[in-house]
């Protein structure tokens, strides 16, 4: 997970992963018939860890708005600052770029996590407004758009420059404006 953060998947050869797991090339394939299925394995346990992440506390929240809010902070600070396990900032934008031309089958995987995370955003929008806590006026699928561009954007920015100051500044913008158009 750590050398696909780092490196992406194509750049990552077998042998970095031998070296860093330090297992034996047998031991590898005992576990994973090709670096696809690798791929996939690391996928798995990258959204196992992203769910954690920015999911936590979310059930704890009532108003819709706000667990919005808390899941762009979870977003931040849970995830895209989490050095330890994606040190070359969030895997699925890195591998997404990478694997989009190359490997488009593996690139579509990508996109299915991308497309459930836009969903997630607009159903929790749409309870908002429903709510009556976002004004009639915003149209939900254009905030839903702005929120999850946004996030997108953050982590390429914060995949370049590292800056916890900008990272912060982008996703403050983004809380900034929910609650300036909540009621």
């Amino acid at each position: 997970m750590k050398l696909f953060s780092l490196k992406g998947f194509l750049s990552t050869s077998i042998t970095d992963i031998l070296e860093k797991t330090d297992a034996s090339k047998g031991g590898l394939y005992n576990h994973f018939n090709s670096k696809e299925a690798l791929f996939f394995a690391v996928l798995s346990e990258s959204r196992k860890l992203w769910r954690g992440k920015c999911l936590a506390g979310l059930d704890q929240i009532e108003k819709p708005i706000e667990k919005v809010i808390k899941f762009l902070e979870n977003y931040r600070d849970r995830y895209l600052k989490d050095y330890e396990n994606f040190p070359g900032g969030c895997i699925f934008v890195t591998l997404s770029v990478e694997l989009a031309d190359q490997r488009p089958q593996l690139a579509h995987e990508l996109n299915e996590g991308f497309v459930r995370l836009k969903a997630r955003i607009n159903r929790l929008l749409a309870q908002a407004k429903e709510a009556g806590e976002i004004r009639d006026d915003f149209p939900i699928e254009a905030v839903t758009e702005m929120v999850f561009s946004g996030m997108l954007g953050a982590s390429v920015t914060y995949g370049i420059d590292k800056s916890n100051s900008n990272l912060d500044h982008t996703i403050n913008s983004l809380i900034n404006y929910l609650r300036a158009i909540s009621d």
